[in-house]
């Protein structure tokens, strides 16, 4: 197993964030309930908000070839707050004077090497109201894989990001998403809900 594997990473402690935190802040909410009532309500939110009022972007990147069928490119990244290696798509947050657009592209080809055109971008989605008001967009991109940029690509990525990507035929993308929950991976919400609406749409013929 080579060294930047992200199954080699693991949890070594966990304490009250305080008030030192740089990407998220605790906060206790007051609200009226529909009968009257006020009451109190602990929240996380992201600092780093841009000003479009949008935190980041997910990448449903979808990789196109001549001969084979349809693939999706997802990752394997540790995730401190799960203790373990999640499944999950590219994705970012939006720099200062970003488009929703612009960040999908560049993260794409930061973190997996490969180009895209963009097919569409989802209404603004919130990744868990009831804990946190942090908000992205879900953007697809067809990546061209006779393109000669995209033969080899190669990720960019920060000193502190150690991400292994791979690819799950599109079709058979819940049958493959089970395997990997057996496995002991846990599996990001997006990528699961992109895996049962293909699931259900197969099933139901749509």
């Amino acid at each position: 197993m080579s060294k930047n594997k992200p199954e080699l990473a693991k949890l070594i402690s966990s304490k009250p964030a305080g008030d030192s935190s740089k990407w998220i802040g605790l906060k206790k909410l007051t609200y009226q309930d529909p009968n009257g009532r006020v009451r109190e309500w602990e929240s996380a939110e992201r600092l780093t908000r841009s000003e479009g009022g949008v935190d980041g972007v997910g990448i449903l990147a979808i990789l196109r070839y001549a001969n084979k069928p349809d693939e999706i490119l997802l990752q394997k990244q540790f995730r401190p707050p799960v203790e373990g290696v999640c499944i999950e798509m590219p994705a970012g947050l939006i720099d200062g004077g970003e488009s929703i657009e612009i960040a999908a592209l560049r993260e794409l080809k930061e973190e997996t090497g490969y180009v895209g055109d963009i097919i569409n971008s989802s209404p603004i989605i919130f990744n868990d109201p009831g804990f946190t008001n942090t908000n992205l967009s879900l953007v697809t991109v067809i990546v061209d894989m006779s393109l000669p940029e995209n033969q080899n690509p190669v990720s960019e990525l920060e000193e502190n990001e150690f991400i292994e990507c791979f690819t799950v035929p599109l079709a058979s993308m819940a049958e493959e998403m089970a395997k990997l929950d057996k496995q002991g991976y846990k599996l990001d919400a997006r990528v699961q809900n992109v895996a049962q609406g293909i699931k259900i749409a197969q099933d139901f013929k749509l």
